[in-house]
């Protein structure tokens, strides 16, 4: 505890020396708004510049946003999604100048600036069948292959790997071993790997690398198990917090570094936030264990119809574990329904919680699948769900939903690398964090979930910039 006292310290005088002359450089300055609006139904539309004016103490009655480049926190690693098996083939049943257009909405230069991919290592519920790539039984793993991914997943993620270039960061989950290694026998409804087939299911993981990189997908980390809590109707698998400590110690960890990965980026837990502080102080207790563990996963699933998630357990996930990096590796709005795909409360449950989630620490955030058709799927267990693009296949017709353009008001604008800075809201509807890029940039991300207009004030070291935050809104400052 002394010791991060004193880094803390340290870190606040090398950060006070730093911003002194933030405002030297910008005094005076205009910042540029860009704006959407579901009331008038302006879509990220550039509204020109705000001018900062000086602004001393802000009365109680000033709605204000309260930014200090003096405080640094956490590097972004990067914003993006997954390309399921729903996803690519939702992606290549439709015409080729779509599967363009949507590459380029996502990881094109005027897309929304996702540099991250996730996928699945076998079948998930997001796939149109159970699959693995051994055949039944082979311990031996000789049969592995993946040619199951090659018609349909492996083309999707090359596409977007040469769209998104240097800053590519791709990582993968598996949602279950193959049934004959677990204790019901079944890839679905939950059961455990059974103890003989912990390092054969090690060595899984290193055949999955060796494929993907051999057909040029670089791969950046893995999650050990999707979801261990949770016995789905789908592939699931349960690890208690000690037991995935042991497959991470004594078969994971090790045989990733023999085979020459130490480099890949080990995330534990991979589920909700209610658990993870007791996920994390338990499997990371062991020095031996904690040393093959990079970041600690979660998922958004426990109260996402609440405006009051458990973003606090971040922050003391966060301060216990400063040397890992927090990671939201999945969360999607749930119980598809058609006729609400242009409803403003979809980019509100991502604004919400992307904002808070970067508030209190998280350095990578990965929305869920990138893409589904027109019945929130494929899926074969009939678990259907939004994505911010959703395609109808027997039209061609692409929706983009306002889960597309809340996620585009941090993504497109905070560049991977980029650091949080220190940022409060006086009023309780509005939402926000700020960023600053390595060039310099500083972004502010307002939103306002409420039902009332807002006028505020953007506050910088005594320069303020005067906004309008209309109900139902989002904007981003770039100063």
């Amino acid at each position: 505890m002394k010791k991060l006292v004193v880094s803390c310290f340290v870190i606040g005088i090398a950060f006070n020396a730093n911003a002194q002359n933030y405002w030297k450089k910008n005094a005076g300055k205009s910042a540029k708004v860009i704006f959407t609006n579901s009331t008038t139904n302006e879509k990220m539309v550039d509204k020109g510049m705000v001018k900062f004016e000086k602004m001393g103490q802000p009365k109680e009655t000033d709605a204000c946003i309260f930014v200090d480049p003096d405080f640094k926190y956490q590097k972004l690693i990067g914003i993006g999604g997954a390309i399921t098996d729903a996803s690519a083939e939702t992606f290549y049943k439709l015409p080729k100048n779509k599967q363009k257009e949507i590459i380029e909405a996502y990881y094109g230069k005027n897309g929304l600036g996702y540099t991250v991919v996730r996928t699945n290592m076998n079948s998930c519920d997001f796939s149109s069948d159970s699959y693995t790539y051994v055949t039944e039984n082979d311990q031996t793993l000789k049969s592995f292959n993946v040619s199951h991914d090659e018609k349909y997943k492996i083309p999707m993620i090359k596409e977007a790997q040469k769209a998104i270039g240097n800053n590519y960061t791709f990582y993968f989950s598996p949602w279950s071993p193959p049934s004959w290694m677990k204790s019901n026998k079944s890839m679905l409804k939950g059961g455990r790997l059974e103890n003989p087939f912990y390092q054969t299911w090690a060595d899984y993981y290193i055949k999955f690398i060796k494929e993907y990189e051999k057909r040029g997908i670089n791969v950046w980390g893995l999650t050990i198990q999707n979801e261990p809590m949770a016995t789905q109707t789908w592939e699931s698998c349960i690890y208690t917090a000690e037991e995935e400590g042991e497959f991470l110690k004594n078969n994971l960890g090790p045989t990733l570094w023999k085979n020459g990965f130490k480099d890949k980026k080990v995330m534990i837990w991979d589920h909700n936030r209610d658990l993870i502080y007791q996920r994390a102080t338990t499997t990371l207790s062991d020095p031996e264990t904690s040393k093959y563990a990079h970041g600690i996963g979660y998922h958004w699933y426990e109260t996402w119809n609440n405006k009051t998630q458990l973003f606090d357990n971040l922050s003391e996930t966060q301060r216990a574990f400063p040397d890992k990096f927090l990671a939201f590796t999945e969360g999607c709005k749930e119980q598809f329904d058609l006729t609400k795909i242009y409803d403003v409360s979809l980019g509100e449950l991502y604004g919400r919680n992307m904002m808070n989630d970067f508030n209190k620490g998280t350095a990578l955030w990965t929305d869920w699948n990138v893409l589904l058709d027109e019945t929130g799927g494929p899926n074969h267990v009939g678990n259907f769900c939004f994505a911010p693009i959703i395609a109808d296949i027997k039209t061609g017709e692409v929706h983009y939903t306002y889960e597309y353009y809340y996620v585009g008001h941090i993504s497109k604008f905070v560049k991977p690398n980029a650091q949080r800075i220190g940022n409060s809201s006086n009023r309780a509807a509005l939402t926000s964090t700020t960023f600053m890029n390595e060039n310099g940039q500083l972004v502010t991300v307002i939103m306002n979930d409420s039902d009332n207009d807002i006028d505020t004030n953007l506050w910088i070291e005594g320069m303020s910039a005067k906004l309008s935050a209309p109900a139902h809104s989002i904007q981003t400052v770039i100063l």
